[in-house]
Formats: structure tokens, C-alpha cells, sequence
């Protein structure tokens, strides 16, 4: 499933992966990758300056991660252009969300801006059958 939001002409898509070969339910871990495409839609360029993610358990607990870039990076996404990348989280329940934002300079104009990271669901394949 691809999840979707679109803030300020800037669309956020995000798919999920439970990694089942470095997972260890026994122990209570459990990891999912996920896959954020983010595509700018507008006339504007824009920098990913940080990012927030709220994260929460199948038992509703919830953890905040708030950091600079993604992934060791701050790209500059010029209009009509996109920026992909990959990470992961883990949770002591096989099940959970995650939802968030990212703070984006819009450079002509040199305000910040909060664009909407869509909540999206952690789930491996086996549970949702």
C-alpha cells in the first residue's frame, strides 16, 4: 500500500516493508523499512532542513524522533523534481505507525515550511491476511 499526503505542492509517498530476515519476534523485534518518495509539485525550490516522526506500538506506545535531514542528508528539491530514500525502525510489537513532518525552506522566499508526512501502518504481511 502507498500511503499519501501533499503540503504546500509537496507530495509525500510512503511504502512499507516488514524485514522478516533480521527480525526476531521471539525477542521482541521487529523491523520494517520504509520508502519515502518526496516530489516537488510546485514553482518553488525546497530544502529539507529536519524531520519529526511520531511512532507508536501496537500496545499505543508512542516514541518521538526528531532530527536533522533524512538519512544523513538535506537535498534541495527543485520544482518538478523528487528525492527518494530508505530507512527503518524497529518496535517490540509486530505491529505499529508512524506519522510526521518534515521542515522545509522554501528558498526564493526563505520562510519554513511544515510539510505533512502521512500516517502509514506497520504491518507485516502475516497479520494483515
Amino acid at each position: 500500500m502507498i500511503y499519501t499526503a501533499t503540503t504546500y505542492d509537496v507530495k509525500i509517498s510512503v511504502t512499507t516493508t516488514y524485514e522478516e530476515n533480521v527480525s526476531e519476534p521471539e525477542a521482541r523485534l521487529h523491523v520494517f523499512s520504509y520508502e519515502v518518495l518526496i516530489e516537488n509539485l510546485g514553482d518553488e525550490a525546497v530544502h529539507l532542513l529536519a524531520r519529526h516522526w511520531d511512532i507508536t506500538d501496537a500496545l499505543g506506545l508512542n516514541h518521538e524522533v526528531d532530527g536533522e535531514g533524512v538519512v544523513g542528508e538535506k537535498p534541495i528539491i527543485l520544482p518538478g523534481e523528487s528525492y527518494l530514500y530508505s530507512s527503518w525502525c524497529k518496535l517490540t510489537t509486530d505491529a505499529g505507525k508512524m506519522r510526521g513532518n518534515y521542515t522545509m525552506k522554501v528558498l526564493s522566499e526563505g520562510r519554513t515550511i511544515q510539510v505533512e508526512i502521512p500516517e502509514f501502518l506497520l504491518i507485516p504481511d502475516f497479520r494483515s491476511n
